[in-house]
């Protein structure tokens, strides 16, 4: 736990040095990876409002495409779970308890797509989040359940790092996009 721990200060450190502004077609990959791997023509995407020198994954919602779609933003309920709400581009939003911005509390839905923040992640597609556990045990749970979910990293190149120190409950992504493309 220690090692995650000094791994976490350090990659914030690494994120807040090197941040740069993205724009809408560092998702592009992205939206040909959706095309290809999802054949509905109508999606739930869980996104995440950034904070702390995040990519800004709201750049998503600059293409056509998912104007069209269901987007939906992580709640943290009680007993630290986490579930996934609708939410339009303008909705209102509520600060919680760690300062981040939540959608209003309506009926929880199942995304299709889960864009997934991560501090740092490896070639194998394990992330290190911000260590609360929100989204391994969100995807613990509902990956068993619905094994089509698609979970997506969404970093910088920079932020990669050789070899993750993993444990069980620690789940791996299906894809980590990055400036450089998909992984």
């Amino acid at each position: 736990m220690q090692q995650k721990s000094k791994l976490r200060k350090k990659h914030l450190k690494i994120r807040k040095e090197n941040y740069f502004e993205i724009d809408k077609k560092f998702f592009s990959p992205l939206l040909k990876l959706i095309k290809k791997k999802i054949k509905k023509k109508s999606i739930k995407i869980a996104l995440y409002y950034p904070s702390n020198f995040e990519s800004n994954v709201l750049k998503v919602l600059e293409l056509k495409y998912f104007s069209y779609q269901t987007i939906l933003l992580p709640l943290i309920e009680k007993n630290n779970l986490m579930n996934f709400y609708q939410w339009k581009k303008n909705d209102i939003l509520t600060v919680n308890k760690f300062g981040m911005l939540e959608p209003l509390k309506t009926k929880a839905k199942i995304p299709d797509v889960i864009i997934v923040p991560l501090l740092a992640f490896d070639k194998d597609k394990f992330r290190l989040g911000y260590g609360k556990g929100y989204y391994d045990r969100y995807l613990n749970k509902y990956i068993k359940i619905y094994k089509d979910i698609m979970t997506v990293g969404v970093a910088f190149s920079f932020q990669r790092h050789n070899k993750l120190p993993i444990n069980k409950n620690d789940v791996k992504l299906n894809f980590i996009l990055t400036e450089k493309g998909i992984y």
